[in-house]
């Protein structure tokens, strides 16, 4: 069985306050791209994880696709096993929720492979225990997003179809750090007049984002350029995939990059 975990993207993320517990209460508005990470799982004894890909080399041990599998496999009270391949083909620490979606991806995918769903509360409850992109991953359709991200509200963007290119300078980029260099000012609620805060204290750390904005903003037929999450991804929504697939041609070779469409 063989399971898409596509790529998200903040089309905007206003950041309204850091609580006490030192996360942060955001409003953002969620699109979900048509192509991302592959999984597959075949029935095995016990559940295990190959990873593949260009970027496999930079997962660390504790990956959430496992995470997710055990979670769900005790929430589900079952003695299943599965052999879970993951081609990691999005940038690790991105901005473009490669392992959140990874994980909400191996949460479709089992649930399929071992004949058994859980109750849509309790699979958001593992969700919400595993990351506060999670959540809006496992859905993988455009929403809005409160709290930590996870308050989820169906959100219609009239997008579905939009080409998009989603481009990396290649640099990770930690969602801690920036959130820590938030130089605390709310900014206002999420309006039609959406940005994303968090991409001023991105800068800084990894200053090729702003190198990735303006070639972005330079390419005919754009409308709208913006930085997805926490960096350092930043992606175009185009007006036709001809300019889409133009811009993509003109990038510089060495950063990563994907022509695709929103879902």
């Amino acid at each position: 069985m063989r399971e898409t975990a596509y790529a998200k993207l903040n089309l905007a993320l206003h950041v309204r306050a850091r609580e006490a517990d030192g996360y942060h209460r955001i409003e953002t508005l969620f699109a979900f791209c048509e192509d991302g990470d592959a999984l597959t799982a075949e029935p095995a004894d016990a559940l295990s994880l190959e990873v593949t890909g260009p970027f496999a080399e930079a997962l660390g041990p504790d990956n959430l696709v496992l995470r997710a599998a055990y979670a769900l496999r005790d929430q589900l009270r079952i003695d299943a096993g599965a052999a879970l391949t993951l081609d990691k083909r999005l940038p690790v620490a991105s901005g473009i929720g490669g392992g959140s979606a990874d994980a909400a991806g191996a949460l479709r995918l089992l649930q399929r492979l071992w004949q058994a769903e859980l109750p849509d509360e309790e699979l958001h409850a593992i969700a919400r225990s595993l990351g506060a992109d999670v959540p809006a991953c496992l859905a993988s359709q455009a929403a809005m997003g409160t709290g930590r991200g996870d308050d989820l509200h169906p959100a219609d963007t009239a997008l579905t179809g939009t080409p998009v290119l989603l481009v990396n300078p290649r640099v990770p980029l930690s969602t801690a750090a920036v959130f820590a260099a938030w130089d605390g000012v709310d900014r206002g609620p999420l309006s039609e007049a959406s940005r994303n805060d968090l991409e001023e204290p991105a800068l800084p750390l990894v200053p090729e984002i702003g190198e990735v904005l303006a070639a972005l903003r330079e390419a005919p037929g754009t409308t709208l350029v913006r930085m997805s999450g926490s960096g350092a991804t930043c992606f175009a929504l185009f007006s036709s995939e001809s300019d889409r697939d133009a811009a993509s041609e003109a990038l510089n070779p060495a950063w990563w990059h994907l022509a695709t469409r929103l879902r």
